[in-house]
């Protein structure tokens, strides 16, 4: 056996820096080393193989040395009767990792973790720790276990507040040398008597009180009341800060910042940091007390509810990583499709087989990977009642409906996306069209021409209906979705009253610095019946240009069904745009939805025989009032709430004349590596030969630079 590893010596390495190392899961599959028969590890390329694809794994790639792993679960600690020990509290405001909220995990259990080196074809083994062993495989076997976890590597399996922007001002932050010495221990605020939440100025080191909450609670507000007069910008929290630093906040920029001179500031007030120790509540565990106190996590959990788990093929449970819950929700609907099931499921060995080695950044063959995880059921087996003990086959026991995790899936769908790739939360309709065409360019880049088209089945034809009222004549102009969208107003609030009410009072409470009870929130309740009927009614077009009378004119649309998709998703439109610009979502509950949903009498029936149609043509080029460009900043919001970026969802927009989110965001992924693709947007006004005529066009960087629009500007009066 010596001999053997000796000549494959040369097939292994040690991970460096910049590699992935695979050691929590398959590949190919969900088996992690808690699974029967536990993982195997290559010691070249670092990624995880369950038992039936080790020999794929070895075909595909030559390599022949693998570290296998298994864990089985340790005998539970004998309890001492009595009462159980309380729930830890959460210390960090994150969800999923150590010290934050527990997000529904499992009991803590402790693993027996047993390794041993594998060599391929032969799978002859020799248990790990060997003093036998060549001191290059001892390195590499270490640098292996010693390595974080891909998953970890990611970032993906946890999700955890925003990290703190670093403030401008930290670099060159202005310190006066007022000989301001700071004690280690004993402060005041400068103006009232309060010992705690106190802020040290770090530009003239005044230790003043922080703000008042709304419960009444907190300082006196004295610290900004400083920054009002004085606009020094950056204070740190005293009894906050350690040798790792501190909570500073800048108020110059309304956040808390990390600021990397801490410690020169606070050496020039006599601190050390190396010396200061905590002695107050971080604005992190302000934080999170004060979310354990607005809502119960058990609620969020259904503490409580008597609920009766369902084992079997298809009903295989997601693992919320944080905040997956979008992702889930959706993988979980699609592969309940029958035509989802055949692409990918019906086919997930061939693929699987026939694949790249690095099935790990594959997109059909992570779909297929899931498929199989979610429908075939190896993954959701009713628990057994044995005992964990001593002799026992514990393996079985991990055959929980504890539900499979999309890490590796979520990190290769949300690759390149600024949202996605993110941990923040997101929204399910936003990442089903990111989903659907992720699978549209895969099929394109596969050119399977003949296979079924999964993106189709989502599609429809909307048909929109546009009568000039001036002249009566219409027009009918059709395009492409994939989610039917109904809008949500507040207007339509049956508890309208109520719910003004309330938004008055709790401006008052805000005002006046109380508390706001979570439960006297009053949320607007919309019937469903009220949004179907926004959809149906006519909108007003205030701009429209009318070919029959050849001048701006009043217009109404109206949208239906030119056709209708096998499968109809349905999305309450929410999102609004703010008096700010910026995207808003409004917080509302739609009642009355029902199971079964007849919208037949929405099918379109185009122009009728006694409709006149409004001639063809766009407004003359010579016109002479400036015509502004139209770019529908709704579809734009859309876009820009999807991760993409503002500048380019202008121009896709504008490029695909405000035809709507799906043809706009396809422009925007086919040009995401044109030059100039992210630069501002300008509206420029061209004077051209024709006397006192303006024309306003767009302005695209990557046609144009802003100085030769400029130039044809001023070189062109009138």
């Amino acid at each position: 056996m010596e001999a053997i590893l000796q000549a494959d010596l040369s097939k292994v390495r040690a991970p460096s820096g910049g590699d992935r190392v695979y050691k929590d899961e398959c590949i190919y599959s969900f088996q992690t080393p808690e699974s029967e028969g536990g993982l195997y590890i290559s010691l070249n390329s670092f990624v995880g193989l369950g038992p039936d694809y080790l020999s794929l794994h070895h075909q595909k790639t030559g390599e022949t040395l693998y570290l296998h792993v298994t864990r089985t679960k340790k005998p539970p600690a004998p309890q001492p009767e009595g009462e159980a020990p309380p729930a830890k509290k959460p210390t960090r405001l994150a969800l999923g990792v150590e010290g934050g909220f527990d997000g529904g995990a499992e009991p803590e259990v402790e693993w027996a973790e047993s390794h041993q080196i594998v060599v391929m074809p032969t799978k002859a083994a020799v248990p790990y720790p060997n003093a036998d062993l060549p001191q290059k495989m001892k390195e590499v076997v270490e640098g292996v276990l010693a390595a974080p976890t891909a998953s970890k590597a990611e970032a993906v399996v946890a999700w955890e507040g925003d990290k703190r922007p670093v403030s401008r001002h930290a670099e060159n932050l202005r310190q006066v040398n007022n000989g301001v010495r700071i004690p280690p221990s004993g402060w005041k605020c400068k103006k009232c008597d309060l010992t705690s939440n106190l802020w040290l100025n770090l530009t003239d080191g005044s230790i003043l009180c922080g703000r008042r909450y709304f419960d009444g609670s907190g300082g006196n507000n004295h610290a900004v009341k400083h920054y009002e007069r004085h606009r020094y910008p950056l204070a740190v929290k005293l009894g906050t800060i350690t040798s790792a630093g501190g909570d500073v906040y800048s108020y110059a920029e309304d956040d808390m910042v990390e600021d990397p001179k801490l410690a020169q500031h606070l050496q020039h007030f006599g601190i050390n940091i190396a010396s200061m120790t905590k002695t107050d509540a971080t604005m992190t565990e302000l934080e999170i007390e004060a979310n354990m106190k607005l809502s119960d996590w058990s609620i969020i959990q259904e503490a409580g509810q008597q609920l009766t788990p369902c084992y079997g093929p298809g009903y295989t449970g997601l693992v919320n990583l944080g905040n997956s819950c979008y992702l889930n929700s959706v993988v979980q609907v699609l592969f309940s499709l029958d035509e989802f099931k055949q692409r990918y499921y019906a086919r997930a060995e061939e693929v699987l087989a026939g694949g790249p080695p690095v099935a790990n950044n594959d997109f059909t063959m992570q779909m297929c990977k899931l498929s199989v995880g979610l429908i075939s059921g190896r993954h959701s087996k009713p628990p057994t009642d044995e005992p964990a003990n001593e002799g026992a086959d514990n393996n079985k026991q991990t055959n929980t409906q504890k539900g499979i995790r999309a890490a590796m899936f979520k990190m290769l769908i949300g690759k390149g996306h600024v949202e996605f790739s993110s941990n923040r939360q997101q929204d399910a309709s936003e990442f089903l069209l990111h989903l659907l065409a992720t699978i549209q360019r895969t099929d394109r880049a596969l050119a399977e021409s003949d296979s079924l088209s999964l993106v189709s089945l989502f599609q429809f034809q909307v048909e929109e209906r546009i009568q000039c009222m001036e002249s009566g004549q219409v027009r009918y102009v059709t395009r492409e979705d994939s989610v039917w969208r109904l809008p949500v107003s507040i207007d339509d609030a049956t508890n309208k009253s109520q719910y003004k009410k309330w938004v008055k009072k709790k401006a008052k409470l805000r005002a006046a610095k109380e508390r706001i009870k979570p439960e006297d929130e009053v949320r607007a309740e919309v019937p469903f019946a009220a949004c179907l009927m926004r959809f149906e009614s006519p909108v007003e077009l205030s701009d429209f240009y009318s070919t029959a009378v050849n001048e701006i004119s009043l217009a109404s649309k109206t949208s239906r069904f030119a056709t209708f998709p096998e499968y109809l998703i349905l999305q309450m439109n929410r999102f609004f745009i703010g008096d700010d610009w910026t995207p808003q979502k409004y917080d509302v509950e739609i009642v009355g939805i029902p199971e079964e949903l007849d919208i037949t009498s929405l099918r379109g029936r185009g122009l009728q025989p006694d409709e006149e149609e409004l001639p063809e043509g766009d407004a003359p080029p010579t016109d002479p009032e400036p015509v502004a460009v139209e770019i529908d900043e709704g579809i734009v919001m859309q876009l820009v709430s999807m991760g993409f970026d503002v500048e380019g969802c202008k121009k896709a927009v504008f490029h695909t004349k405000n035809r709507g989110v799906e043809p706009a965001m396809n422009w925007v992924l086919e040009h995401m590596g044109d030059p100039g693709q992210y630069t501002p947007v300008i509206l420029c006004i061209f004077i051209f030969a024709y006397p006192f005529k303006l024309h306003v066009c767009l302005h695209i960087p990557v046609i144009f630079s802003k100085p030769f629009c400029v130039a044809v500007i001023f070189s062109n009066p009138l």
